[in-house]
């Protein structure tokens, strides 16, 4: 069903209203996609793409044509989302069944009557990648406008994973600082507790706790943290 020409217009006010601070990310990314199906002329399906170190996923969709597609690519490591995700580009597959660059993708896709496909590859980080996909049950259902429609949705998608990106990565440098104060501030009790009992100087209590981690082959920080505990139960 195409959508009525007010359709786009209102899809992308609405695009502009969503508030990333009353969702998550993946709430963002579901109504991306909905409004994407409903905006974007010949759209049937559309998900999202996101590719990571552990690999690619679909973390937003519309209907299960199209995570039956993104998963066939994504076992095969081929196919129009990963090849946009790869590039960063918008790549366009006018008719389905004729195309050939990833052998046995067209009939897969076929198989649930999608005939042309849209991807538009999302730029978000050097080690981050993704694609916005749009599928058509109709052949060469996408045109200029449609496109640019797309890479408009895009753009809102690839800002909404920066921004989840950057929060993870800055929340994860808050954990691991928050880990090794924490280990320091152990170190630091236990070295006092043996320079109490040992009559020894700051370096020589680090020296005589760093022999016991070795010999107990133990990290630093749990014997630390074991005569920490030690000492406060006598």
């Amino acid at each position: 069903m195409q959508p009525s020409p007010a359709e786009p217009t209102a899809a992308l006010h609405e695009l502009g209203r969503i508030a990333l601070a009353d969702t998550d990310l993946e709430g963002v990314l579901d109504q991306v996609a909905t409004l994407a199906k409903r905006a974007v002329p010949g759209a049937f399906e559309v998900s999202v793409t996101l590719i990571r170190a552990g690999g690619p996923r679909t973390v937003a969709c519309t209907g299960d044509a199209a995570l039956w597609i993104d998963k066939w690519q994504y076992d095969n490591q081929c196919g129009p989302c990963l090849a946009a995700a790869a590039e960063r580009a918008t790549l366009l597959v006018g008719d389905v069944l004729a195309e050939r660059r990833w052998p046995g993708w067209q009939q897969h896709a076929g198989s649930v009557g999608v005939h042309s496909a849209l991807s538009v590859g999302l730029p978000i980080h050097e080690t981050v990648t993704g694609a916005l996909n749009i599928y058509a049950t109709t052949a060469h259902a996408f045109d200029e406008d449609s496109v640019i429609l797309a890479e408009t949705f895009a753009g809102y998608a690839a800002i909404s994973l920066a921004n989840a990106h950057l929060y993870d990565t800055t929340a994860a440098l808050a954990r691991q600082m928050e880990r090794a104060l924490a280990s320091r501030a152990v170190i630091e009790q236990a070295k006092g507790i043996i320079m109490s009992q040992r009559r020894c100087s700051a370096d020589e209590a680090f020296a005589i706790l760093s022999k016991a981690s070795q010999t107990a082959n133990r990290k630093l920080r749990d014997v630390a943290a074991e005569l920490v505990a030690r000492a406060s139960r006598a």
